[in-house]
Formats: structure tokens, C-alpha cells, sequence
């Protein structure tokens, strides 16, 4: 038996995750339509990777690491990052911010339906429940005339759902994995090696590099929230979160996320935010709060240890 996590430091790396990342959407967003997105996404991962290896020997924190925990972190890094978020990045040119928040929210129930296929996890009753209800949410999401009508919109939809599959495995793979036992320490090597390997992304499909003196002054400053908030604050927050509690409640955030991103994009940048949105976001994170019942959670916690 570990220690009990600190409950301050909990609520505010969930609030962190809930409120900071849900401001991502909408920074992404302004970043990516103008700079490429594979580039953008390495830039931001590769410097908040820096800045925290540096800020780590400012503080005297040990970078010494095992080969596993180091193989750990590349794979987690991959999966949250390189996929996980580099490849929402790319959807961002081709769906709204606030969408792809929305579609990100049903994170919870794919997290179910894995623990299900890949640990033989039983799916109780209110889950159950949760998991039909999300299921339509979803579809009326998607199922949007002015957006069926878009053949990108659609292809970003697809994607961005594979990228929700890579996140859940990554989640699922984190609580059980040997890893940096220092939260900032796991938090660099992760952004590091993701961003590397964006870089490497972002040569394979021939995307134009520039410099960021050539940028615009909303993007530099979109860039450098994303990296000092939504990538250091933030993912080490996640991170932190994933040992002290359980991956589901961790992905909560979903509820509060996609709220964040619609009012953000709504009033930045003038997205529009449709009735039928409404409805699916209030069925769909309907179906998410019965996913995470205290009685689904506390079989959670068992099973997770």
C-alpha cells in the first residue's frame, strides 16, 4: 500500500486537466492554421521537454532513469502525444475546436469498452447504460448534415477517434507501466521523445518548417501557452493523476473539456455552436457520468491494483 495522494495537489492537477486543457482546443486551433501541424505539435512537445530537463537540474531532480522506464516513456509518449495529440492537431484544420472537444468527451467509454476487450473487465449495468447513451450522443454529433456534407470534416472525425483509441491504451498501459517515479521527470522524457518523433512525422509527409520569428503574434503566444500551460502543467498534472487515482476518473475531464472549447471557440473565433451539438454534448456526457458511478469506480479501483 502506497501513500495517500495529498487532496490539494489533486484538485488542482484535476484542475489543470480540466480547465487548462480544455483552453488547448482553441490554442491549437489558432496555431495550426497557420503553422503545420506535425511542426507545431513537435515545437511545442520538443521545448516543454526541454524546459522541464532543465528545470529539473534547476531543482536538483535526478534525470537518471532506467532502459525500461526510458522505453516506457517513448511508448506512452507516442501514444498520448505523437498519435494521441499530434494527429488531433491535424484534424483542428478540417473540424471546429469545440467538435473535436465534444467527440474527445466519449474518451470514457472507449477507456470501458478497452478494459472490457483487452483485461476481460465485466461492463456493469450502469455502464451499461452510459455506453448506449453515449453511443447516440456520438451519433448525433456526427451525424450532422452541415458536417456529413464535408468530405475533410469527415475524414478528421475518423481520425480523431483513432486518436481517442491510442489515448485509452495509453491510459490503460500508464497505470500499470514502470515508469519515472518523479511526475516532471516522466512528464520530460514523454514530451521529449514525442517530439522527436513528430519531428520525424513532420519529414515524412513533407511539411515546411519555419521560424518562430516568422509566426504571428497570436501564434507565438498560442505556442508558448501551449508549451509552459498545456504541456508542462498540464500533462504532468495528468500524469500525476493516472498513479493517485484511477485512468476513468482521470477522464472525467471530458465532462468540463469540451464546455471550455465550445465557449472558447464560440467567442475567439465565431464557431458555431448548433442545437443538435446541445443535445448530443448533454446525452453524451450524460452517458459519461454513468459511466463513472461510485459503484463503476470502486470496481475500477480494485481492478486497477
Amino acid at each position: 500500500m502506497g501513500k495517500s495522494p495529498n487532496a490539494a495537489l489533486v484538485l488542482l492537477a484535476f484542475f489543470a486537466i480540466y480547465v487548462i486543457w480544455g483552453s488547448t482546443y482553441l490554442l491549437n486551433k489558432i496555431a495550426v492554421l497557420e503553422l503545420e501541424p506535425f511542426m507545431l505539435a513537435s515545437c511545442r512537445f520538443t521545448t516543454a521537454g526541454l524546459l522541464i530537463f532543465i528545470l529539473a537540474k534547476i531543482m536538483k531532480i535526478p534525470l537518471t532513469i532506467t532502459k525500461k522506464q526510458l522505453w516506457n516513456a517513448i511508448i506512452a509518449g507516442i501514444l498520448f502525444l505523437s498519435f494521441g495529440n499530434g494527429v488531433v492537431v491535424w484534424a483542428l484544420r478540417y473540424v471546429d475546436s469545440g467538435f473535436a472537444a465534444l467527440e474527445i468527451s466519449a474518451q470514457p467509454l472507449i477507456i470501458l469498452l478497452l478494459m472490457r476487450v483487452l483485461q476481460g473487465k465485466k461492463i456493469q449495468p450502469m455502464s451499461v447504460i452510459g455506453v448506449i447513451l453515449g453511443i447516440i450522443g456520438i451519433y448525433l454529433l456526427v451525424s450532422q448534415k452541415q458536417i456529413i456534407a464535408q468530405e475533410e470534416s469527415i475524414v478528421g472525425m475518423v481520425m480523431i477517434f483513432f486518436c481517442m483509441l491510442s489515448w485509452a491504451y495509453g491510459s490503460l498501459f500508464v497505470a500499470r507501466a514502470d515508469l519515472p517515479n518523479n511526475y516532471f521527470v516522466n512528464t520530460g522524457y514523454q514530451m521529449f521523445t514525442a517530439g522527436l518523433t513528430l519531428a520525424l512525422m513532420s519529414l515524412a509527409f513533407g511539411e515546411e518548417w519555419s521560424s518562430p520569428l516568422e509566426w504571428s503574434g497570436k501564434v507565438q503566444w498560442s505556442m508558448i501557452l501551449l508549451v509552459l500551460f498545456g504541456s508542462i502543467v498540464a500533462f504532468t498534472s495528468f500524469n500525476y493523476l493516472l498513479k493517485a487515482v484511477s485512468p476513468e476518473k482521470v477522464a472525467t475531464s471530458t465532462y468540463v473539456n469540451p464546455i471550455v472549447a465550445l465557449l472558447l471557440g464560440w467567442y475567439f473565433l465565431d464557431e458555431t455552436i448548433t442545437l443538435q451539438s446541445i443535445v448530443a454534448a448533454t446525452i453524451l456526457l450524460t452517458g459519461v457520468y454513468f459511466i463513472n458511478t461510485k459503484k463503476t469506480l470502486a470496481i475500477f479501483e480494485r481492478f486497477k491494483r
